[in-house]
């Protein structure tokens, strides 16, 4: 009981008060979700792709909080640009808070000179929030003398028990590579908009900034493919992905190795911050397969190092899965000389 009324509360704060904070959802594999880290990513691989990711975060805990994702983009060669449509949700399963959204995006790439490139892109997006309070538990509810709870409690005055919002969301980002390294940054939310199920209250979304960059390291090949008669890849890459939203900042840093068909990756995720507020939060390992197909399937574990603890936690489970393939005349691409060389996952 009292661990419901505690929950109640901070549902409470969280949906309808001024100095609450909404904050994006985070994948750990979020070179697997391109769309979702940088509009300019969208037809990054210069082919076509359909991807989808999925996160259960916590699920030691009662309510857990389950994220998805899903895009296709595209890459026009006649117009050096990238198109795109993403679909992000995202639900909390005590007071069924969920978010929507559906987004398009463009990116263009610039040819700067024989290796360097730079890719500029921007998102436009539809997102609808939905709540239902009646799950909720407040002390008003509570007979103190039988313990048994009752109905409709004064705290949800004015706010409907299924409350629905609805708002338009802007992203750009740019991207600056050659075929060994990249560094970009995005920028998402960026008219702050009002997030709140109250009509006369004010709850902002803040805008989100991240950097992305990382660089790759060619090993020596591997054995000759079967089928294609090519060298298999042998590569290690360190990556980084700084994210700062208010009043939250946070870094994750790592490597993934990739033995053809095999990815393994480890990261770390955490960063001082202002105000003293904690932020050591999860290693996290990966392993992943990247077939000639085009087939990548990935699988990553968040081992929980912060306060909230491992035990308590549960960690987090995600799985992407993505199929990238050729549409069109293939005598009229050169791939390997425009592709971004960004982490598999």
């Amino acid at each position: 009981m009292a661990k419901k009324l505690l929950i109640g509360w901070f549902a409470l704060l969280f949906l309808v008060l001024p100095l609450a904070k909404a904050q994006d959802v985070q994948y750990s594999q979020f070179y697997a979700a391109p769309l979702y880290l940088n509009p300019a990513l969208t037809g990054a691989s210069e082919l076509t792709r359909v991807g989808v990711n999925y996160r259960n975060q916590w699920p030691g805990l009662d309510h857990s909080f389950n994220s998805y994702s899903a895009y296709i983009d595209h890459y026009i060669f006649d117009y050096n640009s990238g198109i795109g449509l993403i679909f992000n949700g995202n639900q909390e399963t005590m007071a069924n808070l969920s978010t929507n959204e559906i987004g398009l995006s463009y990116s263009y790439r610039l040819r700067l000179s024989d290796k360097f490139f730079f890719r500029v892109g921007g998102q436009v997006s539809y997102m609808q929030r939905d709540a239902f309070f009646s799950d909720l538990v407040f002390g008003s509810m509570i007979d103190i003398v039988n313990g048994t709870v009752g109905g409709i409690t004064d705290e949800l005055n004015g706010i409907p028990l299924d409350s629905r919002y609805s708002f338009v969301d802007y992203a750009v980002g740019g991207m600056f590579y050659n075929d060994k390294f990249w560094l970009g940054a995005s920028a998402h939310h960026l008219t702050e908009p009002n997030i709140s199920f109250v009509d006369d209250q004010t709850s902002v979304l803040p805008m989100k900034v991240s950097l992305q960059g990382g660089y790759k390291i060619d090993l020596a090949p591997g054995s000759r493919d079967y089928f294609t008669n090519n060298y298999k890849e042998r590569s290690v890459s360190f990556a980084f992905n700084y994210k700062q939203q208010e009043p939250f900042s946070q870094l994750d840093v790592g490597a993934q190795l990739f033995l053809q068909p095999l990815v393994l990756g480890v990261w770390y995720r955490g960063l001082p911050t202002k105000n003293n507020l904690p932020n050591n939060e999860a290693f996290i390992g990966l392993v992943g397969v990247a077939l000639e197909s085009g087939l990548d399937i990935g699988y990553s574990y968040d081992v929980t190092t912060s306060k909230l603890g491992q035990k308590n936690s549960g960690g987090a489970h995600e799985i992407s899965i993505r199929y990238t393939f050729l549409w069109g005349d293939p005598r009229s691409r050169s791939q390997r000389s425009r592709i971004i060389p960004c982490f598999r996952y």
